[in-house]
């Protein structure tokens, strides 16, 4: 499997905590966040995120930011993505079994980061459930 993963200042280290679980599970990671705490633009890291889901190189994205509003919706621009802001584990279930989302969006001022890795992992192990779904999600595309 392979994840792109992008972050603004406030989500440094939720980034970082993320990486290293999703390598322990041989999962390959690109880094398009920074690693530092001084403030930096979201959509700077969450289009690269963003283009790798639209353009197949990944399997999924995930995006961290403060309120995970701002990279949700710079991730959501792009045609083929599907970015869900969540905030548990059963938002993130219902966002990969009833959306198909391909990208999980993290507000890091606002969950705790066991949670968050919980969620990551809750993202990566739900399949999309099809069916009455499938036609909506279809829908979400303007194309």
């Amino acid at each position: 499997m392979k994840i792109a993963i992008g972050n603004d200042h406030a989500g440094t280290e939720y980034k970082l905590a993320i990486v290293g679980y999703l390598k322990s599970k041989d999962i390959t990671v690109t880094n398009y966040g920074t690693d530092g705490t001084d403030s930096v633009d979201y959509p700077d890291f969450a289009h690269p995120v963003a283009e790798d889901v639209e353009q197949g190189n990944v399997d999924f994205g995930i995006v961290v930011c403060g309120s995970g509003n701002g990279a949700n919706m710079t991730a959501n621009k792009h045609q083929l993505v599907r970015s869900a802001l969540c905030w548990n584990k059963e938002i993130t279930t219902l966002a990969r079994e009833h959306n198909d989302a391909n990208v999980l969006s993290l507000p890091a001022r606002f969950i705790a980061l066991p949670q968050a890795l919980e969620m990551v992992d809750t993202f990566l192990n739900t399949k999309f459930e099809g069916g009455r779904h499938e036609r909506r999600v279809e829908k979400i595309s303007c194309s």
